[in-house]
């Protein structure tokens, strides 16, 4: 099945509103203007890589994190063209995420995790693998597989402007369908309210 097919039976091939806003204003540019320059490439039959290196090539000078804004786009573009639904990948698995920001370093922040919801051996009835940690000079990690339902990543990350501050962001990768989407992030978020 394409891509697109999968768009159109999950009932949607729209792109999630909340992101155009944000794009137009960190771009200068409006989004019919970056949704025909991407139609002018053919951006509709490139791979996600291609059509994010089409979009890095437009982003500001001045912008920053200019990267992350071009795959912004790149996936706004796809979910618009259809090529995706909201939350799928590239890869046309579905993900999800959720953060908080916690006032602790970011060691702490994932520590109080590990000790917390890191210790469950199931989330939404999946067995939970034995967790996996690692650092590196800008995140701290805390990983695990869910039986049947992908990969989770707790990553603790310094704030910029505070770094007695820590987003504790929570990726899960490797959903097998858009209805599973806002019920996983459901549960992320309760369990990072709790933290």
């Amino acid at each position: 099945m394409a891509k697109h097919e999968a768009a159109d039976e999950a009932g949607s091939n729209r792109t999630r509103a909340t992101s155009i806003p944000a794009l137009e204003r960190a771009t200068g540019l409006p989004w019919d203007e970056l949704v025909r320059r991407f139609e002018e490439h053919g951006a509709a039959s490139l791979a996600h890589a291609e059509i994010a290196r089409l979009a890095r090539g437009w982003m500001p000078n001045e912008l920053q994190n200019p990267d992350w804004w071009a795959q912004g786009a790149a996936i706004a573009y796809e979910q618009h063209a259809g090529l995706r639904v909201p939350g799928q990948s590239s890869s046309g698995a579905f993900r999800v995420g959720a953060s908080r920001t916690l006032a602790a370093d970011r060691d702490a922040a994932v520590e109080a995790w590990a000790a917390g919801p890191g210790t469950a051996t199931e989330h939404l009835g999946h067995a939970a693998s034995e967790p996996r940690r690692s650092r590196t000079d800008k995140r701290t990690f805390f990983r695990f597989d869910l039986e049947g339902t992908g990969r989770v990543e707790v990553a603790g990350t310094p704030n910029a402007k505070d770094p007695s501050k820590t987003s504790l962001a929570v990726s899960h990768d490797g959903l097998p369908d858009a209805e599973s989407v806002e019920q996983w992030r459901a549960h992320w978020k309760a369990l990072l309210a709790g933290l």
